[in-house]
C-alpha cells in the first residue's frame, strides 16, 4: 500500500508563516541599515528590490492574466502582466512600491536602525487609521484612540530627541522624518488596497511589474548618462545578488506570502499583535548585530509605541473590504 503523503497540520503552517514574516521584516530593518555602510546608495538598493521581486512576479503576473481571461476575456489588466488596470497598477505601484522604497531606504543613510524599529511600524497605524477615518470614513473607537495616543508618545520620545539634536547640526532628524513619510506612504497604499479590495498576491504582482517596467529602466537611464550618482557599477556581484535576493524576493514576495499565510490562519487582530514583535526584535538587533546604542529615551519610545500596537488592536476590528488583505511595511 503506498505511503499517504505526509500533510502539515495548519497550526504549523499558520506558526511557521509567522515565525518567517516576523523574522523577514525584522531582517529588513537591520539589514537595510548595514548596507547604509557599504557600496551603494538607497535608490540602487531599491532599483535591485524591484530587479529581484520583478524576476519572480513578472511571469507571475503574465499567468495571472492569462488564467483570468481564460474565464473573463474582457477582465482589467495591464500589459498582459498585472493584473489590475493600468490607473489602478501605477497608483499601487508609485506608493506602494517606488515612493515607499525609495524613502524608506534613503532613511537608513541617516538614522539609526533602532529609530526605525520604533518610527517605521508604529507609525503606519496611526496614519493608516487617521487616513482610513478620513477617506473611508472609518470610526476611531476609544480603544483604538488610547493605542494611537501611546505610538504618538513614543514617536515623540525618538524623533523628538533627534530634532532638539538638529541645532547642533546633526542629521538623524532627517531620517526619522523619511522614517515617518515612508509610514505614511504604506498607510496610503493600504487604504487604496482597502478601497479596490484588492488581494495581496494581485497587488503586490502589480507593484513589482510597474516598478520593474517604469523605475528600473528609467533608473538605469539616468544612471548610464549620469544624470544621477550611482554605485552599481562599483558594488561586487554578490552585494547585487544579496539585495535582490533579500531585499526583492525576501521582503516582497517571500514575507508576502508567509504574511498572508499567517493572516489566513491567526486572523488580521492576532496577526497585527505578533507582527508588534517586530519593533523591539529589530531595536535588538541593531544593538547586537551593529553596535548601536540603546539609550533611555529609544527603550521608553518602544515600549511605548509596542503597547500602542497591541492596545490598538484589542479594540473592534475594522474589516478590511471584501476579498482584500493588506500586508504591512517592510
Amino acid at each position: 500500500m503506498p505511503d499517504r503523503p505526509t500533510r502539515f497540520s495548519p497550526a504549523l503552517v499558520g506558526g511557521l508563516a509567522a515565525v518567517v514574516t516576523v523574522l523577514i521584516w525584522t531582517s529588513f530593518i537591520v539589514i537595510a541599515r548595514a548596507t547604509a555602510h557599504h557600496t551603494l546608495n538607497s535608490f540602487d538598493i531599491a532599483f535591485m528590490r524591484f530587479v529581484g521581486a520583478g524576476v519572480v512576479l513578472l511571469p507571475w503576473g503574465w499567468w495571472l492574466v492569462r488564467k483570468r481571461r481564460r474565464d473573463n476575456p474582457q477582465a482589467a489588466h495591464w500589459l498582459g502582466l498585472s493584473p489590475l488596470g493600468a490607473r489602478l497598477t501605477a497608483t499601487v505601484g508609485l506608493v506602494g512600491g517606488v515612493l515607499y522604497a525609495c524613502i524608506a531606504y534613503s532613511g537608513f543613510y541617516y538614522a539609526p536602525a533602532s529609530h526605525a524599529s520604533v518610527l517605521m511600524p508604529g507609525s503606519l497605524p496611526l496614519w493608516t487609521t487617521l487616513l482610513a477615518a478620513w477617506v473611508l470614513r472609518d470610526r476611531i473607537t476609544r480603544t483604538r484612540g488610547i493605542g494611537l495616543g501611546l505610538i504618538v508618545a513614543g514617536g515623540l520620545l525618538v524623533g523628538g530627541a533627534s530634532l532638539w539634536r538638529a541645532f547642533d547640526g546633526g542629521d538623524v532628524w532627517k531620517g526619522d522624518l523619511l522614517f515617518l513619510l515612508a509610514g505614511f506612504t504604506w498607510a496610503n497604499y493600504s487604504v487604496l488596497a482597502r478601497r479596490h479590495a484588492l488581494p495581496a498576491v494581485e497587488a503586490t504582482v502589480a507593484i513589482s511589474v510597474f516598478a520593474l517596467l517604469t523605475f528600473v529602466p528609467a533608473y538605469a537611464l539616468l544612471a548610464a548618462t549620469g544624470v544621477v550618482v550611482s554605485r552599481l557599477a562599483e558594488a561586487p556581484w554578490q552585494e547585487l545578488l544579496f539585495q535582490a535576493g533579500f531585499q526583492g524576493i525576501g521582503s516582497v514576495v517571500i514575507s508576502g506570502i508567509t504574511f498572508t499565510q499567517m493572516v489566513r490562519h491567526f486572523g488580521p487582530v492576532r496577526s497585527t499583535m505578533i507582527t508588534s514583535l517586530v519593533p523591539g526584535l529589530s531595536a535588538l538587533g541593531a544593538v547586537l548585530f551593529l553596535g548601536e546604542p540603546m539609550h533611555l529615551h529609544l527603550v521608553l519610545g518602544l515600549a511605548l509605541v509596542t503597547l500602542g500596537i497591541v492596545f490598538g488592536v484589542r479594540g473592534p476590528a475594522i474589516p478590511p473590504a471584501r476579498g482584500a488583505t493588506i500586508t504591512p511595511a517592510r
